[in-house]
């Protein structure tokens, strides 16, 4: 009878997962938590003590130490703002200039940012090299010489004034730029074989595929001309063209003294707009910052 042998059976060796050392990277990730929050502090922080400190009475917010909630809210520093200093004019001024600016940026910009991505004409290069260059000029440098050309066309105290200035910016014309460049040449060829002009392959192609980058400028020169505090000081004289921040910054100022009931409270009014605008197309802004590659 033949004996059979069986080699013994070899069982590899069980592999064992090593795990990372996590103790190593706990003192690093603390030490960055607690870096975010102080970060986050520090940029929250002034926002919140603004919006509590408008309920404030005059003489706790000037109160040493400060207080971080009101003793004793009050909403008379909103009450005085809106009945006694004409805050809904200046409000519907800023609102009326900044939405004006911001639809006839955006447009003008975009018309410009797709000649020069899309279109070929004599003097594109020299064209688009002064859009950058005049990116490299301080807005101070020109801000005298836009005044007396303003003067000239006898446009101080008006709303144009305000508005036609900001209505191309060399910013915004090299954002649609870099963002056109990425339209397909073949989808707007398509749309010219079909009998479509450039009106209108502009208008119907080009800007629902530049959503991210129109709703990116939008909200860039809604902020710009919704802060702008300097040119519409010197471009009107009238108060009834004021806008936000230059009638908050004239009426907070009472005799020899800041009336910072008033001045938070403003500012507070002021800031909501800029929140909702940014909420709401926070999204949009996001996608066009990463698809134009700005940094």
């Amino acid at each position: 009878m033949a004996s059979t042998t069986t080699a013994p059976l070899t069982t590899a060796p069980a592999t064992t997962r090593v795990r990372p050392d996590t103790r190593r990277r706990t003192p690093r990730a603390i030490l960055l938590n607690v870096a975010l929050l102080l970060g986050l502090a520090a940029s929250i922080g002034p926002l919140v003590w603004m919006v509590v400190s408008s309920v404030k009475p005059e003489g706790e917010i000037r109160q040493f130490p400060p207080t971080l909630l009101p003793a004793d809210p009050t909403w008379s520093n909103y009450t005085e703002l809106f009945a006694q200093l004409s805050f809904p004019r200046y409000f519907l001024n800023s609102v009326v200039v900044a939405l004006i600016v911001t639809v006839g940026s955006v447009l003008f910009s975009a018309m410009v940012g797709y000649a020069l991505a899309k279109l070929d004409f004599p003097g594109k290069r020299t064209l688009f090299a002064l859009v950058m260059g005049t990116l490299m000029v301080p807005g101070m440098v020109t801000f005298v010489p836009l005044f007396v050309l303003v003067a000239n066309l006898d446009l101080i105290n008006t709303y144009a004034a305000l508005i036609l200035p900001f209505l191309a910016a060399p910013f915004g014309v090299f954002l649609m730029r870099q963002f056109m460049l990425d339209v397909p040449d073949e989808l707007l060829d398509a749309a010219r074989v079909d009998g479509a002009g450039e009106f209108r392959t502009f208008f119907r192609i080009v800007l629902p595929q530049a959503k991210p980058a129109l709703a990116t400028l939008g909200i860039l020169t809604f902020l710009g001309s919704w802060n702008n505090f300097l040119w519409p000081l010197v471009a009107v004289q009238s108060a009834d063209r004021y806008t936000l921040p230059v009638a908050l910054a004239l009426y907070s100022t009472g005799q020899n003294t800041v009336q910072y009931g008033l001045l938070v409270a403003g500012a507070t009014v002021i800031v909501l707009p800029i929140l909702v605008v940014f909420l709401a197309l926070q999204r949009h802004i996001v996608q066009g910052i990463a698809t134009t590659g700005l940094k």
